[in-house]
């Protein structure tokens, strides 16, 4: 596969979307239910936003502000997804280093479950999703506004 040349509109969306999932995960922290050590969870999910806005917005830059508000709604849930996906399986390993899980299939089954419990979380917030929406739309349109400005 290609390197993906770089674009004014591929950074633009980097740095929207490394922004909206920073900004996403410090509003979703307080609701949690208990305490939870977060640790690296924002400067991870500003790294997944970054990858995401390069690697699905960027692309799709300069095809009009709806379309490009479209997309950026698409890149925060891409976002979401990848967080939610790779915080699940950390909670999964570390559940399966506790002797939590009598196998792999439990191990694999239970990794929905957190993934459930973390979907039930998010939508909880709404800030959250007010962040991840708002912040969507308008990465989307800066990376459109970078994709015209600098074409």
């Amino acid at each position: 596969m290609p390197t993906p040349m770089p674009t004014a509109a591929r950074l633009f969306a980097a740095l929207a979307f490394a922004a909206v999932g920073f900004l996403g995960a410090e509003v979703l922290k307080p609701a949690f239910p208990e305490p939870v050590g977060f640790g690296w969870f924002s400067p991870i999910m500003a790294a997944i936003g970054l990858l995401c806005g390069w690697l699905v917005m960027g692309p799709n830059a300069g095809q009009g502000a709806v379309r490009a508000a479209g997309t950026g709604l698409r890149t925060s849930v891409t976002m979401v997804f990848w967080g939610m996906l790779l915080f699940a399986l950390r909670e999964m390993v570390l559940r399966s280093t506790a002797r939590r899980y009598d196998g792999i299939t439990e191990a694999l089954v239970g990794t929905f479950g957190i993934l459930i419990e973390q979907g039930r979380i998010l939508l909880s917030s709404p800030e959250t999703l007010i962040v991840l929406a708002g912040g969507g739309v308008l990465g989307g349109l800066l990376a459109n506004w970078a994709a015209a400005r600098f074409s």
